[in-house]
């Protein structure tokens, strides 16, 4: 399954503009610019987390926002904004992205404090 939107103008939801987004099974592009052609790709496994942005406008036009919480060098949060079907992308790049994960065995930790030094100044934390 692929996805292939245009960015669209929050006015009425036209799709004016010279940015198209690419979201496939592996990977995301985002095609930028008409004279100087920009392209930045993400791959899945690297997506953390996702949120969908929908503004009244978004709404009574058919179009929505999704941000990617990325692990990428280039992108910490990768926008595809104001694109029809967005609340399917958003799920879409959820599964895929998890599966992804599972497929490599890449784990995303949080670091809690593990590191933190014992306030006491045990190392083996006994009393």
């Amino acid at each position: 399954m692929e996805f292939r939107e245009r960015k669209r103008w929050s006015f009425l939801g036209l799709p004016f503009t010279f940015t198209v987004y690419v979201v496939k099974e592996d990977m995301i592009t985002v095609e930028q610019g008409f004279f100087k052609k920009i392209e930045n790709d993400c791959y899945m496994y690297k997506v953390q987390d996702v949120e969908l942005i929908r503004s009244l406008s978004d709404r009574m036009f058919g179009t929505g926002t999704v941000k990617c919480y990325t692990g990428d060098t280039t992108d910490k949060e990768l926008v595809l904004s104001h694109v029809k079907h967005s609340r399917q992308i958003k799920d879409f790049i959820l599964d895929i992205s998890e599966k992804a994960r599972m497929k490599r065995r890449t784990l995303n930790m949080l670091n809690i404090g593990a590191d933190a030094p014992d306030p006491d100044g045990d190392l083996d934390g006994n009393d």
